[in-house]
């Protein structure tokens, strides 16, 4: 019988448009570490759908299309995004060097948080932002209250 959903995939998947996938694409394998699962070639040498994986997580990247009424952010990002997809790696200052090597605009180095992480906030070539993260102390709710408290006085 047919899943519903399928296997292999969670219930929320990224879906990231861009101009240039092929070359997205190369860039998600060489900074994230990413390994590619499919590609469905489009017109004129486009993707019209590929899937990566990093780590557990699925990720969709197409090239933009005018027929399905997708188009890709800037090269730069969008001020102020509302969407982004966020990061756990095994060391964030690595990953973030290697995309900044690659064409990423670090808008945030990697520092330390409150929280427990150290994070970093990256727009990739592609016009998509990433906070880029390591978990380097586990904070409880009453630490993490208080220091949030702290930071914000």
């Amino acid at each position: 019988m047919t899943q519903s959903i399928p296997a292999g995939y969670r219930r929320v998947t990224p879906c990231l448009v861009v101009d240039g996938a092929a070359q997205a694409l190369a860039f998600y394998a060489e900074v994230f570490g990413a390994t590619e699962r499919m590609r469905l070639p489009g017109p004129g040498g486009t993707v019209a759908h590929a899937e990566i994986e990093i780590g557990d997580a699925v990720v969709i990247v197409e090239d933009a299309d005018p027929q399905r009424g997708t188009a890709a952010p800037p090269a730069g990002g969008l001020p102020g995004t509302p969407v982004f997809q966020f990061l756990y790696v095994e060391d964030v200052d690595a990953v973030v060097a290697r995309a900044a090597e690659r064409g990423a605009e670090v808008k945030r180095a990697p520092e330390n948080q409150f929280y427990g992480d150290r994070d970093a906030f990256v727009v990739d070539p592609y016009g998509h932002a990433w906070t880029v993260a390591t978990h380097v102390e586990d904070v409880g709710p009453d630490e993490m209250n208080r220091r949030m408290a702290a930071l914000f006085a």
